[in-house]
Formats: structure tokens, sequence, C-alpha cells
């Protein structure tokens, strides 16, 4: 009666170690992203009080319709009171007319750093990060040496309106005054308020919480797709053994 036990046991064994080596082989670290609010999600791990860093960066591909493109999406968060991280009131100010600012040159010198050059990028950003990817979109380096095709900000301020290379879509909640509060609105008061894709959460007049909470709900930016697009199609798979978090310093700035 041995040997049978003996080798049913190693039947057992074989088995289970098969059982281990398929879900190591079939495992995948790709995730399929269809929706504004799961990029938000994304663009929200920024916020980690620097112990990672506001900067993200990943390696995608992004299908629309026919279309099929290898992509790096760049996320950024928004402001965030972190010792010697340049996402402070100093940066929303600078950025907010359009000014050269920490995190801005940071942002430029890690896609520079760690994106190859002629590589198909998206950027999103929260508030102050929409603000520095519309900046970046507009960087004469980065449009010299990248393809961007979409900018998706998340109640941020209109900035470097007609000189931003790809898509640029803002999305605000209707009680969110966030994506008005921008330099830019002397020279393009109707843009900014025309380009404004909006959408009511019923926060009536919580706008704080409307500007934090909002962009994450499915019921209210769920008719967006991961490029901004209101109904459209586009859907984004990405590695997420690439992603890779970044700082950025006010210092050597």
């Amino acid at each position: 009666m041995k040997k049978p036990i003996r080798i049913l046991s190693s039947l057992l064994a074989v088995l289970m170690l098969l059982s281990a080596l398929s879900c190591f082989v079939f495992a995948s670290s790709n995730q399929t992203y269809t929706k504004a609010p799961e990029i938000f999600n994304l663009v929200c791990d920024g916020y980690n009080q620097g112990t990672r860093g506001p900067i993200s960066i990943t390696q995608g591909v992004l299908k629309n319709g026919s279309s099929s493109k290898q992509v790096y999406l760049v996320t950024l968060s928004g402001t965030e009171m972190v010792f010697n991280q340049s996402t402070e009131v100093i940066t929303d100010l600078l950025s907010g007319f359009n000014l050269q600012n920490p995190y801005y040159t940071n942002v430029v010198s890690t896609i520079l750093a760690n994106i190859p050059q002629n590589s198909n990028l998206i950027i999103a950003g929260h508030s102050l990060g929409g603000m520095i990817a519309q900046q970046v979109a507009a960087d004469q380096t980065i449009k010299a040496k990248y393809n961007n095709l979409n900018t998706v900000c998340f109640g941020s301020p209109l900035l470097a309106a007609g000189s931003r290379e790809g898509t640029t879509r803002r999305l605000g909640d209707v009680v969110d005054p966030v994506p008005y509060l921008s330099g830019s609105l002397f020279n393009n008061t109707l843009w900014a308020i025309l380009g404004l894709n909006r959408e009511n959460g019923g926060y009536g007049i919580h706008i704080i919480t409307a500007h934090c909470e909002s962009y994450a709900r499915f019921d209210v930016w769920g008719a967006y797709d991961v490029t901004g697009a209101k109904n459209g199609g586009a859907k984004l798979t990405l590695d997420l053994s690439t992603r890779k978090f970044y700082q950025s310093p006010m210092i050597n700035w």
C-alpha cells in the first residue's frame, strides 16, 4: 500500500507545481483603463507626502478605434505641503501666471531623463498638476523631442492656450472654482469658460470637496474616456511593472 500512496503523493506534488507555474506564467502586470476617473486615481497616487514623489511615468498602449500607439503616461498630482517638494502655494502662483517654476522644470527634466526621444506622451494632472501638464505640453524642448498626444486636466485652470502640443481637455465640476483661478483668464476668458468640460457632482456649497473628490466619481465623469473625451472610446493599457515615481524638489532650481 505504501507504493500507491507514494505515487499519489508525487502526482499531487506535480499538480501543485504545475498550478503554481501556471499562475506565474499567466499573471500579468497589464491593466486596461477606459474612463477618466481611473486616470484621476492614478494621478492621485502622487499625493503620498513626498515618500515617492508627485510625478509618475508608466509605459502603455493607447487604443482609439483602429489606432494603436505605444505611449508613456505622465501623471502629476497637485498642491501638497511637503518639505522641499515644489507642490506648494508659491508654485501655484507661478504656474497660474504661466511662469517658470521648480515643478515644471523638474517634470521636463524627468521626462528627458527617463523617456526615449520621439516617444508618444499622455500627460494628466490634478489642480496644480494640470497646470504643470499644460506648461509641459507647451514647452519647446518637449515639443521638439516628443509627440504629446493628450493632456488631461482635472480641476485645473487654463494655461498656455494656443501653444500646447496635442489635444488638451479640462474637466471641472460645476461648483469647483479652481479651473478659473488663472492669470490666463485676462487674455483667454471666453475659452477658459467654453473650453471647460463641466459636470455636476451635486456638492452645493462644498467647493473644496468638489475639487478633491468629484473627478474620482464614475457617476459624474464615467462618460469621459481616458483622454478626457466625452463619449469617447479610447482605452489605455498600462504595464504597471514599469511605473516609477519621481521627486520634485525645491532646491537646486
